[in-house]
């Protein structure tokens, strides 16, 4: 109670709601269209369309529920399947960083290394079998 008296006097004094059970269902059917296109590209204002929202709203609960931004949740998807795929393929790198939605190899490998640690081939390298 004390530390909620000192942030209101101090002017910081912020809510933070539960997001609703309408906005938890958007935000999860979101997340369904992300994981079933996630090679493809996918703006914004689609993924607000598809939850009934304006971009804005849709960006703001989104990230307050999932804890990222939905290009965040894009990324991280398409590069956990690229890891997938290096570890039960034998397919290029390159193929499946195009495969995966990728339109640039030098942005996947660095976006993989930040993800996962070490770059793709290293990834690959150390496939179990």
């Amino acid at each position: 109670l004390a530390g909620a008296v000192v942030a209101a006097a101090a002017g910081s004094f912020r809510t933070a709601r539960t997001p609703s059970r309408r906005d938890q269902k958007r935000v999860a059917e979101a997340v369904r269209l992300i994981e079933l296109n996630a090679e493809r590209p996918l703006s914004l204002a689609e993924l607000a369309g598809a939850t009934a929202t304006s971009p804005y709203h849709f960006l703001r609960i989104f990230r307050h529920v999932a804890g990222m931004t939905p290009y965040q949740f894009l990324l991280r998807t398409r590069l956990h399947r690229a890891a997938v795929r290096l570890r039960n393929s034998d397919a290029t790198i390159s193929t499946i960083a195009f495969d995966t939605g990728f339109n640039d190899l030098s942005s996947f490998n660095r976006r993989f290394r930040r993800e996962m640690g070490e770059a793709p081939g290293a990834y690959r390298a150390r496939r179990v079998g």
